[in-house]
């Protein structure tokens, strides 16, 4: 048998039942591809749900409020996904009379889809014969048919692209991109379950003992090391935040006042800089607590965060300014980072803040 039989038939008896696979709508289709992009299917399917229910259309998203978006997201990460889904809702509307186009290249074009999401919206909600080659299809074509090329690569993406589409004509599409995807993440995974696998006798990777060595990725650029020192005021019942603005990460969520250091500082190292004289001036302020999360580890950066619990006596005029002022209870309405939430989970557990 060929590597689409062989595939095709794995799938028929193993597919995942995974509830965006029973809907063509592509609106929920996408919603589910941009979701999963990041995130593991488990934590991707409780998120899905969520979001379908607080949006069940094109329209009830493209009418909602960015920082609702953004609350829903909330730990999941990689937040211009959402940011993203939200301006392209509204392109939708304006644009399409609230429908994606059945077109790969109308698709492409739209924020925050590229070749596989575009794809993959014209394969599962179109039904064109199209392939959405993801990470697990690149594993599983490297190793059955033992390419070595560097799937980071201009040349490999063509090679694996070509490839794919021969393999699929004359197939359904959705089917094939489907048993791609859940042959990748069930049998070919990173580690792969070669002893459950169909395909071992015509697997080169597996006769030749290179499943470990493909596919060939390049070496991950050094992460940048960032040290967040973040402010957690207390005034009375209130407490300060400010909305993230700019390209740098967690555009559009709230935080505490952060100072940003070059090496790890304590209080008394940062009571010396001139942003937390700045802020704070001279309101006499009181460090209660301290708790040091564990690193936060993004694509392109570590960060190191500590979390400062300070009082302050009296109003500062430059943080009143800078930041709002809302009462503690209300910290849960506001879209923040995973890394704010482990700390108010952690430390307050949300409750008596």
């Amino acid at each position: 048998m060929d590597f689409t039989s062989l595939l095709l038939d794995w799938y028929n008896d193993n597919q995942r039942d995974l509830p965006w696979k029973i809907n063509k709508d592509p609106y929920p289709v996408w919603v589910s591809e941009v979701i999963l992009q990041q995130t593991r299917v488990e934590q991707g399917t409780h998120y899905y749900n969520r979001f379908l229910e607080a949006f069940p259309t094109i329209l009830h998203l493209a009418q909602a409020q960015e920082d609702e978006v953004l609350k829903l997201w909330q730990g999941l990460g990689y937040y211009s996904r959402a940011r993203n889904m939200h301006k392209t809702a509204k392109r939708l509307m304006e644009e399409y009379n609230g429908t994606f186009p059945a077109d790969v290249s109308l698709l492409r074009s739209l924020h925050g889809i590229g070749d596989y999401t575009a794809a993959a919206v014209a394969s599962f909600a179109f039904g064109l014969p199209v392939v959405a080659l993801d990470g697990n299809g690149y594993r599983i074509l490297a190793r059955y048919f033992g390419i070595d090329l560097d799937i980071g690569t201009a040349r490999a993406k063509k090679v694996f692209s070509e490839l794919a589409r021969s393999l699929l004509s004359g197939h359904d599409s959705a089917s094939f991109n489907q048993a791609l995807m859940d042959f990748g993440s069930l049998v070919c995974t990173p580690r792969p379950a070669c002893s459950l696998c169909p395909m071992t006798k015509t697997c080169l990777a597996f006769q030749k003992g290179m499943t470990e060595q493909l596919p060939v990725k390049q070496e991950k650029n050094v992460s940048r090391i960032r040290h967040f020192n973040y402010l957690d005021i207390e005034l009375g019942k209130t407490t300060f935040l400010r909305q993230r603005t700019g390209k740098d990460i967690w555009n559009g969520l709230y935080e505490f006042p952060l100072i940003e250091t070059p090496q790890k500082f304590g209080f008394q190292e940062l009571e010396q800089t001139e942003r937390f004289a700045k802020l704070l001036g001279s309101s006499g302020c009181t460090m209660i607590d301290t708790l040091e999360v564990s690193p936060h580890k993004l694509t392109h950066q570590i960060i190191y965060p500590v979390f400062f619990k300070i009082r302050l006596s009296v109003p500062a005029p430059v943080l009143e300014k800078e930041y709002i002022q809302i009462d503690r209870q209300d910290i849960h309405r506001y879209a923040i980072s995973r890394l704010t939430e482990k700390y108010l989970n952690f430390f307050h557990n949300f409750a008596g803040l």
